[in-house]
């Protein structure tokens, strides 16, 4: 038998646990939290009481599923961070409180890295591909977006980053304004389909070789806006999947043109996504389209784990583990790194 990993995430408003048997996937369990959405966002104190009341049915569930007890476990991994302080403090908390009462060893991992090192879970029944280092991973969720030159496990250079919001706070914010429900970026992936991507065009960045920005994108969205219904009061219901499209087609080209040229000038054809938008149909179908045209080899995961899920942290710790690198008991969690 393999080692057994315990992952555990709580980084944001998803509580997750997961089992791993070296790199392949036992089980996977997550609770999301509902209570956000009549807010249109995230109210950290909500969240982390959450936290506090699924953590112990899914930490169970998911040993349970893996037919695992839990002194066969050989680590627990847990994310330290980035994410909202108080819902890092129930994951951080309830690993310290597993690793006491077991006699377990704890991997502390950045949450941005379980993303990165997505690809590497072996999912049973599946055909398995993993990138070969170096890789180049389009990291694109609600608060990050980024391009990662990844060396190994341990070894990741982040060469292109946003300078102000991530792309799925763009989309957030633009289905705000157009009166979507929260989360807005699944919401106007299903409306684009609907629509014209050319109706109209928003503000691109002109900014350095690898970097993203998406503020001019979203003031020109809300010009156009304000402008159009000025004349029209109806005129964002009348033309919602037209902006969706549209506002959609920008953002991923936006994130696509910067991937292209930093494969071209790195030399590196080895593509993974992740994060939360990496579940965006829209983004999935130009990657791989672009994979097609330039000989990529990619890496595009499940929908289940490009949104936050304890599987990654899972894996990201097992390399951690296998490297003797643990966690003391008085590690804190980190809201930011």
């Amino acid at each position: 038998m393999g080692h057994i990993i315990l992952g555990i995430e709580s980084s944001c408003d998803d509580t997750s646990a997961a089992v791993l048997q070296d790199t392949t996937l036992l089980s996977s369990v997550i609770a999301s939290q509902a209570v956000h959405a009549r807010y249109g966002g995230v109210i950290p104190e909500l969240a982390s009481r959450a936290h506090q009341q699924n953590i112990v049915p899914v930490v169970d569930t998911a040993l349970k599923e893996a037919g695992i007890t839990i002194d066969k476990v050989d680590a627990i991994a847990f994310t330290r961070g980035p994410g909202l302080l108080g819902s890092l403090m129930v994951g951080t908390s309830f690993a310290k409180g597993l690793s006491v009462a077991h006699n377990i060893p704890m991997v502390e991992v950045n949450h941005l890295y379980g993303h990165i090192l997505s690809p590497f879970v072996v999912i049973p029944d599946t055909e398995h591909r993993e990138p070969q280092f170096p890789f180049l991973c389009l990291l694109v969720s609600g608060g990050h977006t980024q391009i990662a030159k990844v060396n190994s496990p341990f070894d990741m250079e982040i060469v292109g980053s946003t300078i102000d919001d991530a792309a799925g706070e763009a989309l957030d914010k633009c289905a705000k304004v157009m009166g979507l429900p929260y989360p807005g970026g699944p919401v106007i992936d299903a409306l684009a389909k609907e629509g014209d991507a050319e109706a109209f065009t928003f503000a691109r960045p002109r900014i350095g070789e690898y970097d993203f920005s998406f503020s001019g994108l979203k003031t020109s969205f809300l010009y156009t806006l304000r402008d159009a219904v000025a004349e029209n009061p109806n005129f964002i219901e009348e033309r919602k999947a037209d902006l969706c499209a549209s506002i959609l087609h920008t953002v991923v080209e936006i994130l696509i043109e910067r991937l292209v040229k930093a494969s071209k000038q790195l030399g590196i054809k080895d593509i993974a996504i992740g994060g939360g938008v990496a579940a965006n149909s829209l983004l999935r179908a130009r990657v791989a389209e672009e994979g097609e045209k330039r000989g990529w080899r990619t890496f595009i995961p499940e929908r289940r784990f490009t949104t936050d899920n304890a599987a990654m942290i899972a894996v990201a710790g097992y390399y951690k583990y296998m490297q003797g690198e643990f966690a003391a008991l008085d590690v804190a969690p980190k809201a930011r790194f």
